[in-house]
């Protein structure tokens, strides 16, 4: 099949609709398929994301998001409806549509091309966050945009109800893969452990990024628990005022790749804080890397995390609950690494491989219904 990938984010980003559009083209490629990957512009001389990509990548002009400048808007541009006719598509991907992705449903349309969109973002969460209002317009801009298509694939089954709620039609799960060989207990570094914790804590880790809505600062009451050492790795607008509200907290900025999957290893405890997430893919990577989890109790974690199995989930943005969860796991070594081997466990089955197949599956099914109504 030919693909085309519209994705209001693509590596350099670092966030899980970047990392997820990534996945899928490589998938595509060792498939034997042809994809094209359209996205943003990343900033001036930053093109990393075209060197990592295993097929060609169009990128529309576009500009940093005012107050959020490692996040890139596209502007409007005849490159995308070129870039889409010009490769002819079976299917159009549409990762996370909101501006860029609005475009490109529409040019699928015009072109007579199947749309696949793939829900990955709480934008109606993100609105109460960042404006306290504004929850009922940005459903109105998800169901609009996502009835569109031939098929919404959804990540989790609290998204799929949430958007079941808010009358979206055409729903599939469809979960995330997670690379098992990168990310695997192996990688435990004991060097890196005495640098991170010199006074051998016990180290729980934040992997993500620094804003807002990820509610960081809820680990201030873990910062204050004795012998445990806090690990933040990530970046984003919150990292000055996070670096007052964590005291004693390490911050080791971005990191990716094995340097990433070492640090994950070298966690005793993964403590992910952000109540609105769509999966979690850093809740399977810890997985991966044999790390019990604490989570909230709220979007994708409830499928991931087996409660008192692979971890603890929490009352969502409840600082107290939070500290007391990562500090029963800090006092309790065999606890620890007793959910921490089910979590390795529990995501052996989930490898790219699996899920780019399932995702192929799809595409199949919205083309093969569309070849059946033009036939009709």
């Amino acid at each position: 099949m030919r693909v085309v990938i519209v994705t209001e984010s693509f590596p350099p980003d670092v966030n899980g609709v970047a990392h997820c559009a990534l996945q899928t083209a490589r998938h595509l490629v060792d498939r034997g398929h042809t994809p094209l990957v359209v996205a943003p512009a990343p900033a001036p001389g930053n093109r990393l994301g075209a060197a990592l990509a295993p097929c060609p990548v169009v990128h529309v002009p576009s500009l940093p998001l005012p107050g959020y400048p490692q996040v890139r808007v596209a502007l409007p541009s005849r490159r995308l409806t070129t870039a889409i006719a010009e490769h002819r598509p079976d299917v159009v991907h549409l990762a996370s549509p909101f501006v860029l992705g609005v475009r490109g449903m529409a040019a699928a349309a015009r072109l007579g091309v199947p749309a696949v969109a793939v829900y990955q973002t709480d934008l109606a969460g993100y609105a109460r966050t960042y404006m306290g209002a504004g929850e009922a317009a940005a459903w109105r801009r998800i169901r609009a945009v996502h009835s569109a298509a031939d098929v919404t694939l959804v990540p989790s089954s609290a998204s799929l109800r949430d958007l079941r709620t808010h009358d979206v039609p055409r729903l599939k799960l469809w979960a995330r893969g997670v690379d098992t060989a990168r990310f695997r207990p192996e990688l435990r570094d004991e060097a890196l452990r005495r640098d991170l914790a010199p006074n051998g804590e016990v180290v729980v880790g934040y992997v993500g990024r620094l804003a807002p809505e990820k509610r960081v600062d809820l680990l201030s009451g873990v910062c204050g628990l004795p012998g445990v050492k806090v690990v933040v790795v990530g970046d984003g607008p919150s990292r000055p005022a996070l670096t007052d509200a964590l005291p004693g907290a390490v911050f080791l900025g971005r990191r990716g790749g094995d340097d990433l999957a070492r640090i994950f290893a070298s966690f005793d405890v993964f403590a992910h804080t952000g109540p609105f997430e769509t999966f979690c893919q850093t809740v399977q990577e810890a997985m991966a890397a044999g790390v019990p989890v604490v989570a909230p109790a709220a979007g994708g974690p409830l499928d991931l995390v087996g409660h008192q199995r692979t971890g603890l989930l929490v009352p969502p943005c409840d600082a107290d609950a939070l500290r007391d969860a990562v500090a029963s796991l800090a006092t309790g070594p065999g606890l620890r690494a007793a959910y921490g081997a089910a979590g390795r466990a529990a995501v052996e089955g989930r490898t790219w491989a699996v899920i780019g197949d399932q995702l192929i599956g799809h595409y199949a099914d919205v083309v093969a219904a569309r070849k059946a109504v033009m036939a009709a």
